[in-house]
């Protein structure tokens, strides 16, 4: 399986990390110097919440994933070193939150990502 590049991001591997429990499938999937921009209600465009490398969003990932919530892959595009998905999470209270990621790939690992979010309220 895979490619001779070693390339570990496509849409079963995401999906797999997404819907895991931990965050810790999802974490490998980061290159060390990764950054995400986080844009929602709360962190406006303008004024984005920025994470640095992998042990920010290692923090951002144990917080996300220690939350009663079920999280799903909606839809993924691959396309050369850039990528788009969609997540939909769900608290177990019914709460649903929204998210829509582009991600900019480096051998595979992703290195820049911008998540817009929205919840309900």
């Amino acid at each position: 399986m895979g490619t001779a590049s070693g390339s570990a991001f496509d849409t079963e591997t995401l999906r797999r990390a997404i819907e895991g429990n931990t965050g810790n499938n999802l974490l490998s999937l980061y290159a060390d110097d990764a950054q995400i921009r986080i844009v929602d209600r709360n962190n406006q465009p303008s004024h984005p919440t920025v994470l640095h490398g992998r042990g920010q969003i290692a923090e951002l990932l144990d917080d996300v994933y220690s939350r009663d919530m079920t999280h799903k892959l909606d839809g993924c595009v691959v396309q050369g070193d850039h990528a788009a998905y969609s997540e939909s999470c769900e608290y177990e209270d019914g709460t649903r939150v929204l998210a829509e990621s582009m991600v900019t790939l480096r051998d595979g690992k992703i290195t820049d990502q911008l998540i817009v979010q929205a919840w309900d309220e």
